[in-house]
C-alpha cells in the first residue's frame, strides 16, 4: 500500500491476551503468538476478523526460525530462499499488525477514555 497508512483505532470487541494460539501452529509459531499477543491485546486493535493475519504472521516467523535451525547444519540455497521469503512475509504482516518500529511510531492509538479537549488544544487558560 502506497501513501498514508490508515490510523489504527481501539475496538470495543478487541481480543484479550488470554486468546490461545491455534493448536495447529508449530512450536515456534506458538511461541511467537505468546510473545506478541499481550502487546496487541494491550492496544485493543485485534478482533476475531484479524486472527488470520496474526496466524499468518506467526506461521511466517515460525518458519523463519525452523529454517534457521536447518541452515545452521547445512547451507542450502532453496532453504535460504524460503527463509528470505518468510522473512519478507513476516515483516509485511508485522507492519500491518503494528509490530515494527516504524508502524509503532505512527500516531498512537487513543483509548476512548483518553480523549483530548479539542476546544482548547494548547491548554491555554
Amino acid at each position: 500500500m502506497k501513501g498514508r497508512k490508515p490510523q489504527l483505532a481501539a475496538d470495543a470487541n478487541a481480543l484479550d491476551a488470554s486468546t490461545k494460539p491455534p493448536s495447529w501452529l508449530s512450536k515456534n509459531a506458538k511461541a511467537e503468538w505468546r510473545r506478541v499477543m499481550p502487546e496487541l491485546a494491550k492496544r485493543r486493535i485485534l478482533t476475531i476478523a484479524d486472527l488470520g493475519s496474526l496466524e499468518s504472521y506467526c506461521v511466517a516467523m515460525g518458519r523463519v526460525r525452523q529454517l534457521e535451525a536447518l541452515l545452521r547444519t547445512d547451507i542450502d540455497l532453496k532453504l535460504l530462499r524460503a527463509q528470505d521469503k518468510s522473512m519478507v512475509t513476516a515483516r509485511q504482516l508485522a507492519a500491518e499488525l503494528g509490530l515494527t518500529p516504524v508502524s509503532r511510531s505512527r500516531p498512537a492509538v487513543r483509548d476512548n477514555d483518553d480523549q483530548d479537549d479539542d476546544e482548547n488544544p494548547l491548554n491555554i487558560v
